[in-house]
């Protein structure tokens, strides 16, 4: 399933082939929550962006529109008509960050909806049936996202129960599977690390989650709260103990910069909301640093968003004409806006890629980091 082609230190460039077609990494995945990306972005625009893969959520869509109806639909791919992968998440973190009055137990979860207030029970089993009837090419692990810092004690717990949540996880998967009704019999179910700012427990949790051989790993339960240096350095102590020959994913981050550092230690996957909810905030990427159009300076400029950039955006509209959009808050400016962070990501992933054919990435990333280190 996953082919690494080349090296450059820690860096990999590899091919991951899926039933729904293969994925060239270090990939980003362009998160649309509830089966659509926020800003009104179709699945028509996110082939012409270059988008390899979607990622949606197991909470929300269980929430709305309810993951049966999704099912009864033919499932994801075919109620959003995206044909590429999808990866949804296992709803362990919204259900930690979003959900009142929760309880955790051995069991699962129980919590109250944050949309109406229904009580609702989400553990190991649950969130893999969802996740089956959604029929997404890579479902995650149910886990428990602890926020950074935890006490030592509380954290170590937590990560021994999600180890124990992730074997359910891994029983239930296969079970679903073997079934005639399922609508992706080759759904991939991927563990994920925890262990909170603690290398120790990072370190532990890993190997016991590769002993379970499964078929890709993710990084969690960062950027919640620690700082960048934490961050890098529980990914390299993680690192040593991923299994070689899966891809590794990183939840939830992140920024330019953040994913060129997580590259060079070895990370596949990435994912983070902040390319389209900074772009409903006219706050735009681009490769002399971030573009804030909502300053008055941008008034009257008639440049794209990027000069040389290739997106549908810049090809079309000026600074000027899209800054009036938002003051004049018409939909078209947040479109047109994520239209370019989704390109710009998967551009820039596709530059990385080069960059590690070609064997410059360290060159690369050393000129990346300091134009994103720059403002417009």
């Amino acid at each position: 399933m996953f082919k690494i082609l080349k090296t450059e230190g820690k860096a990999r460039r590899g091919v991951f082939e899926t039933v729904h077609g293969v994925v060239q990494t270090p990939v980003f995945m362009n998160v649309g929550t509830s089966a659509a990306i926020k800003g009104a972005v179709s699945t028509m625009d996110l082939k012409e962006l270059g988008c390899q893969v979607e990622l949606s959520n197991t909470y929300h869509l269980h929430i709305r529109p309810g993951d049966d109806l999704v099912r009864d639909m033919g499932g994801l791919h075919k109620f959003m008509n995206w044909d590429r992968p999808i990866l949804t998440d296992s709803g362990g973190f919204q259900v930690f960050s979003l959900a009142k009055l929760r309880k955790i137990t051995e069991e699962g979860v129980s919590f109250q909806s944050h949309i109406d207030g229904k009580r609702i029970f989400m553990g190991p089993e649950e969130s893999m049936q969802i996740q089956s009837n959604l029929g997404s090419t890579i479902a995650m692990a149910f886990d428990e996202c602890v926020e950074n810092p935890s006490p030592y004690d509380y954290v170590k717990k937590s990560c021994e129960r999600t180890y124990r949540w992730l074997v359910r996880c891994k029983a239930e998967m296969e079970r679903l599977n073997s079934l005639p009704e399922t609508i992706n019999k080759n759904q991939m179910l991927w563990g994920i690390n925890q262990g909170g700012t603690y290398k120790d427990l990072r370190v532990w949790h890993m190997k016991e989650i590769a002993k379970l051989d499964l078929p890709g790993y993710a990084i969690g339960g960062l950027a919640v709260g620690e700082s960048v240096e934490e961050m890098y350095e529980i990914i390299e102590a993680v690192e040593e103990f991923m299994p070689q020959d899966r891809p590794r994913y990183l939840m939830g981050v992140g920024t330019p910069i953040n994913i060129l550092e997580a590259v060079d230690r070895g990370v596949d996957f990435f994912d983070c909301v902040i390319t389209s909810r900074n772009a409903r905030h006219a706050n735009l990427f681009t490769d002399k640093g971030v573009l804030n159009l909502n300053n008055q300076k941008f008034a009257r400029d008639d440049r794209p968003l990027q000069e040389g950039c290739n997106c549908p955006t810049c090809r079309n509209y000026s600074r000027a004409y899209i800054r009036h959009l938002f003051k004049a808050k018409e939909m078209l400016g947040m479109r047109l806006c994520v239209m370019h962070n989704l390109y710009f990501y998967n551009n820039l992933m596709r530059e990385i890629r080069d960059a590690l054919d070609a064997g410059e990435f360290k060159k690369y990333k050393e000129e990346k980091i300091k134009e994103f280190s720059g403002r417009v």
